[in-house]
């Protein structure tokens, strides 16, 4: 007989190998699907959805399947997939010491001063997310200030962005010649190599059980969101091989999202492209820094900084590297990518991969699906260039909620008319650039549907997309960047990566306010999502179920 469940209710426990897969009949919601716009049932069997259709059609299963899940209006749509994360510190974030909102500096020393009194002398002071832009003195603390609230302990705190940080004298004492190392400042934020080696510093004081706690805790947060994959961009220099191998068994023991790891290490011959594959990375791509970021003033522009006249940001790789990199990536069929924000440095990818196509052909290169992170500060040239080139744009629209608009960050760094140009999705789109959404966290929070709100209702409307299209990019975009076309679609045959939401009315919204609350026309045969208007609330995430298995359901 089945078993008669809500989506509030846990599953049974996985099947023993050996078993026989179990089926699952989902009905009475709304089934968001291409294969049937009025479908309100599916079928799940193992890891594979089996079939979708209308309830009235599904009563045919009733009496065979493991068990029935009573939907009561709840909507099933495929399990996001989020694009760009870093789950440790993601997860040290959510533990720890959080200085997003921070409103000064004496804000900051003090939640410092505060969260430090309950920690081992010796142990590292882990916070993360302030942001001057904001505050009235935009200085951050000073070293000796930052010393004296921690105690004199190691303090390791990243910006917003993570791009830069500030640490305090006990955790540079522990990088030998600190000094020496490009983007070091006596008593200010560390950006490049000396902020690379310090969080090295910093992170390597982490334990195996802060470590594992820290990736349950981001994974635990991004199941609860209905997320059912996430790309880790790691690398040499933003964590360690053992935080990835970690954390890929981590999630692969666990009720768990997917993780797809990346491992940002640059590249010259075809072999030591194989070798990252076999840390369990599927490409050698993600957080390989061309430049740094907009914050931080690091990002690689072709006209200054409206805000530093003296400075067009730093470049970490010239377009050389980058050719050698995506020839000998494309030669291993190893998926390469990049980091790369400010217009210069996305230029310097276009460059590299078109040289790269012309040693090894760019059939070759075109199958591979290079990728791009962030990609923010693009023309119509390079739009173009990455159409042609196949390349897929990893972007991150909770970038433009956060720091976009006339008086934004962005404008601030860049002046109103260049700040005016960033993160053109609808000119990407138009092209026919493959898109994958992420978040990037922990600059900006694990929010899937906060994304495709961000999508929809840009700050410039030139850039704004549909939610559907948005919908597509953070579900089978996540899917296609990896170099699948069966997932992130819930179709008989495709994984059964799925999350179910409790929702009100369900619309097509359109990248365009005349229409934005217009109600799905079943003549339209369009599936409906639910409405992100401004003010809108989000759909609560009521389970979530990655191949076939129950990885979260809602208290």
């Amino acid at each position: 007989m089945s078993r008669r469940i809500t989506p509030e209710e846990p599953g049974p426990p996985a099947p023993e190998a050996g078993a026989p897969p179990r089926t699952v009949l989902l009905r009475g919601g709304t089934v968001h699907t291409p294969a049937d716009p009025f479908a309100t049932a599916m079928v799940v069997r193992g890891d594979t959805v089996a079939w979708v259709g209308a309830e009235g059609a599904a009563a045919s299963f009733a009496e065979t399947v493991d068990e029935i899940v009573e939907l009561r209006g709840a909507l099933v749509a495929p399990a996001f997939v989020d694009a760009h994360v870093h789950a440790t510190a993601t997860g040290l974030a959510l533990t720890g010491l959080d200085l997003t909102g921070a409103r000064d500096a004496e804000d900051l020393l003090r939640r410092v001063r505060e969260h430090a009194r309950d920690l081992p002398a010796d142990e590292v002071v882990l916070g993360h997310g302030w942001d001057t832009t904001g505050w009235a003195d935009p200085r951050p603390p000073g070293r000796d200030r930052l010393d004296a609230a921690a105690g004199g302990r190691p303090v390791y705190l990243t910006r917003v962005d993570v791009h830069s940080a500030l640490a305090s004298t006990a955790l540079l004492d522990r990088v030998v010649d600190v000094a020496r190392h490009p983007g070091f400042d006596p008593d200010g934020p560390l950006t490049a190599a000396a902020h690379h080696a310090v969080r090295r510093a910093a992170h390597g004081s982490i334990g195996p059980a802060v470590r594992a706690a820290a990736q349950r805790a981001a994974l635990r947060r991004a199941a609860g969101l209905g997320i059912g994959g996430l790309h880790e961009c790691a690398g040499p220099e933003i964590s360690s091989t053992e935080d990835l191998t970690a954390l890929l068994r981590l999630a692969a023991g666990e009720p768990a999202p997917r993780v797809h790891g990346y491992w940002a290490e640059a590249v010259t011959e075809p072999g030591a492209a194989t070798a990252i594959r076999e840390l369990g990375a599927v490409g050698a791509a993600g957080d390989l820094f061309v430049d740094g970021s907009l914050g931080s003033r690091t990002a690689l522009l072709d006209a200054p900084y409206a805000d530093a006249p003296h400075s067009r940001g730093t470049a970490h790789l010239d377009a050389r590297a980058v050719a050698d990199h995506v020839a000998a990536c494309t030669l291993a069929g190893v998926q390469a990518g990049f980091h790369a924000i400010g217009d210069a440095a996305v230029t310097t990818v276009v460059e590299g991969v078109r040289t790269a196509a012309e040693r090894v052909g760019t059939d070759r290169v075109r199958a591979l699906r290079h990728r791009v992170e962030h990609a923010e500060m693009l023309t119509p040239d390079t739009v173009a260039a990455f159409a042609d080139l196949a390349l897929t744009a990893s972007v991150q629209p909770a970038f433009d909620a956060a720091w976009g608009g006339p008086d934004g960050m962005y404008a601030m760094r860049l002046g109103r008319e260049r700040a005016a140009g960033l993160n053109p999705f609808a000119a990407l789109l138009r092209a026919g650039v493959p898109l994958a959404l992420g978040s990037d966290a922990p600059v900006t929070p694990l929010d899937p549907w906060g994304a495709l709100r961000a999508a929809a209702h840009h700050r410039n409307p030139a850039h704004r997309v549909s939610v559907r299209a948005a919908f597509a990019a953070h579900t089978r975009g996540g899917w296609r960047a990896l170099g699948r076309d069966d997932g992130g679609v819930l179709v008989p045959g495709a994984p059964a990566d799925y999350a179910v939401w409790r929702v009100g009315e369900l619309v097509v919204q359109a990248p365009d306010d005349r229409v934005a609350r217009w109600s799905t026309d079943p003549r339209s045969a369009t599936p409906g999502l639910p409405d992100l208007s401004p003010g809108e609330p989000s759909p609560e995430c009521l389970r979530t179920v990655v191949a076939g298995r129950v990885i979260h359901t809602a208290d």
